[in-house]
């Protein structure tokens, strides 16, 4: 229950959400290895792409990756598609690999065993046809059986069942006490994005088709009123929007930690039947929890006293559906992917179900194809490289906390602390996952991912009570990708990232910096962004600022958001400065202290030119060439109203020109479009 909204909302993560954008090189290629030379053209940076017609300060992006955007045709599979993609692909056919080598006499209860069942079970199509929907019988005759709150509430919290709650629960290290953990309630229950999808007239033909895919579903599942049940569906999700918090307003963790015991939670929200729920979840024995999104999380409660049963009998069979779709008769799965890949994100085609299968594997038994993952493919050097380069960006953010002009002598100390406390992890865990307890059996896909949820929800259970366990992961090592975790002050870099365009060891320094370097100066800087500020050192939720810096710190933070409020994917779909403010100062930080580390491992000595292009000029292309990226309009869309991360075009032009060094290198002017005057450009870390 927990993973997915972790990822989302309480670790900040370098890529957009729901993109696991993975073979360019966490292990050279055979070939560059073998030519000791860059795996991407002759130094790091591919050249090819450059649109030497764009000026670098009319359109940075446009001029680094030019090129390659005027002629990429993104593959009907994907919603969007660039260096994530890449990764994630290398990553994808490693997996495969794995996957395909591993031996049929596999002991059982080994994770090889597992892996392979797990995977033939999903991929056997024609076995899954077969059984129809006769996999949920058992739970839409407990649905059918709910008489009261009660019972109601005690499925929604039964951890075997995928489906949705309007309240979802999930486990994670206490804020104020990062030492425990604690119990979060936080508003769920949508089938759509967010609350806009369903309350902005700009989403309109989204709300249409998705009742329209609600009907579906429901027609094909035989039930009687399949029009008035979508009717019924789509105005309690509405009714739910309507107390739904904001994106924006749900990163603001200061308004998103509200304590309470269980008596004030029942005295709060009495709408829920808590003992019920809480019982068949195994928190029965809980003192108290916290509450995220307080006054939501009230009023979703009584909407399980106001509704109708019958209208949730209706809304619990169609979730269990959708929420199944993938291991459920090709009709329903083809029609989630009708409106979740098409309608809502512009994707022609669903991938192949191969694909899929890793994907769901990633998701069940992550770690342990993530260790054989590592085994294979991430050589040792690239850790020990990284660690260096980590350092690096340490010394440089010390150094520029130092000459801050705006921050005063007291909170530049604690800030020292708290970057002194950063704990780094590379590449994979020091410790692996046990699934000795998850039963997997290699003809049964919707009982495989039934049994894993419940198996995952019960290690989240099993751990309250004792120490936070500081040696978890949130991303298995085949993700491409990076996080930050507050309350445990730690940045994460899995194994697959560490790869060109990001990582090279053979590359020019220049663009190391400029690519993984920024990666993980963006990372430290979530530390210091808006919302991780709040943590100190120990990760501990508290106010260690003088009022005096936390105003100057939100005057350069507004003058960053509001640039960015000036950028639209399309009328009326602006990026919104408040939901993506984490993720651009992250960026602007990232940067920043990248290109301070590089000069610093220069060593006073001149960077060479290569191929007429200076050392500070490969740096700035390593960062566009990072976020190269094509996009559908549907999913650009998408992702500014609900994703945290603004679009790629807006990560490279929106920071590089609040950099004066960046004016130095490619000679920009006043009469070119991204120039901003001095006094504008935003400085923060």
């Amino acid at each position: 229950m927990k993973k997915a909204f972790l990822i989302g909302t309480a670790v900040f993560a370098l890529a957009a959400c729901g993109q696991k954008p993975a073979d360019h090189a966490g292990a050279k290629s055979e070939a560059a290895a073998a030519a000791d030379k860059a795996e991407i053209g002759d130094f790091g940076i591919a050249l090819k792409d450059v649109d030497s017609e764009v000026r670098p300060g009319d359109n940075f992006y446009d001029y680094v990756n030019g090129e390659w955007l005027k002629t990429f045709k993104i593959p009907d599979e994907y919603s969007s598609y660039g260096s994530f993609t890449e990764l994630f692909e290398r990553s994808e056919n490693r997996m495969k690999s794995i996957v395909d080598g591993l031996k049929s006499n596999a002991p059982v209860g080994s994770n090889e065993q597992k892996i392979r069942d797990f995977y033939s079970s999903y991929v056997d199509a024609d076995a899954i046809n077969a059984k129809g929907l006769a996999p949920l019988k058992n739970d839409f005759d407990r649905i059918e059986a709910i008489a009261d709150e009660a019972a109601l509430g005690a499925f929604m919290y039964d951890p075997s069942v995928r489906a949705k709650s309007p309240i979802a629960p999930f486990i994670d290290a206490d804020l104020k006490d990062p030492t425990q953990y604690a119990v979060y309630l936080t508003q769920s229950g949508l089938g759509m994005p967010n609350r806009d999808y369903y309350l902005e007239e700009k989403f309109a033909d989204k709300q249409a088709a998705y009742k329209a895919y609600i009907e579906k579903i429901m027609t094909l599942a035989n039930e009687a009123d399949p029009k008035g049940a979508a009717e019924r569906i789509f105005d309690l999700e509405t009714a739910m929007a309507n107390d739904h918090w904001t994106p924006a307003k749900r990163r603001n963790r200061d308004l998103t930690y509200n304590p309470k015991s269980i008596d004030e939670l029942e005295a709060f929200a009495p709408g829920a039947p808590w003992a019920a729920m809480f019982d068949a979840a195994g928190l029965s024995s809980i003192k108290s929890v916290v509450v995220r999104e307080d006054d939501a999380i009230m009023n979703l409660a009584d909407l399980m006293t106001t509704t109708p049963l019958s209208t949730w009998k209706e809304y619990l069979k169609f979730h269990l559906i959708n929420s199944n779709a993938g291991v459920l008769p090709a009709e329903f799965d083809e029609a989630n992917f009708a409106f979740y890949g098409t309608t809502l994100r512009g994707t022609p085609k669903q991938k192949e179900r191969w694909k899929r299968a890793l994907a769901a594997i990633d998701g069940s038994l992550g770690e342990a194809i993530g260790k054989i993952y590592v085994e294979k493919y991430f050589p040792p050097e690239s850790k020990a490289k990284m660690e260096k380069l980590v350092a690096n960006l340490k010394t440089a953010l010390s150094d520029r906390i130092d000459h801050l002009d705006w921050m005063s002598a007291d909170t530049k100390e604690k800030a020292h602390e708290k970057l002194a406390k950063f704990t780094t992890k590379i590449g994979y865990p020091d410790k692996w996952r046990d699934y000795s307890g998850l039963d997997i059996k290699p003809d049964d896909a919707f009982g495989n991912a039934a049994r894993a949820d419940k198996f995952e929800w019960a290690f989240e259970v099993s751990r309250l009570g004792g120490p936070v366990d500081r040696s978890q992961w949130e991303m298995t090592p085949q993700t491409v990708n990076a996080y930050y975790n507050p309350p445990l002050n730690e940045i994460v870099f899995p194994a697959a990232i560490l790869q060109p365009p990001f990582f090279d060891p053979n590359a020019d320094p220049a663009v190391n910096y400029g690519g993984i370097g920024a990666v993980i100066g963006h990372e430290i800087s979530h530390g210091f962004d808006d919302q991780g500020r709040k943590s100190d050192g120990d990760g501990v939720l508290r106010d260690w600022w003088t009022n005096i810096d936390a105003e100057a710190f939100d005057a350069r933070a507004k003058k960053l958001g509001d640039q960015y409020a000036t950028y639209e994917v399309a009328p009326g779909f602006p990026v919104n400065p408040e939901l993506t403010m984490g993720e651009n100062i992250g960026d602007l930080g990232g940067m920043a202290t990248a290109y301070e580390a590089y000069h610093l491992s220069l060593g006073g000595k001149d960077a060479p030119v290569i191929d007429d292009y200076t050392g500070d000029q490969r740096f700035f292309m390593a960062w566009a060439q990072v976020w190269k990226r094509a996009a559908r309009d549907e999913q650009l869309k998408n992702q500014v109203a609900s994703d945290p991360h603004s679009p790629a075009e807006f990560r490279v032009n929106g920071i590089v020109r609040n950099m004066d060094a960046w004016y130095s290198a490619f000679d920009v002017t006043p009469d070119e479009k991204l120039y901003l005057a001095p006094e504008d450009r935003a400085k923060i870390w």
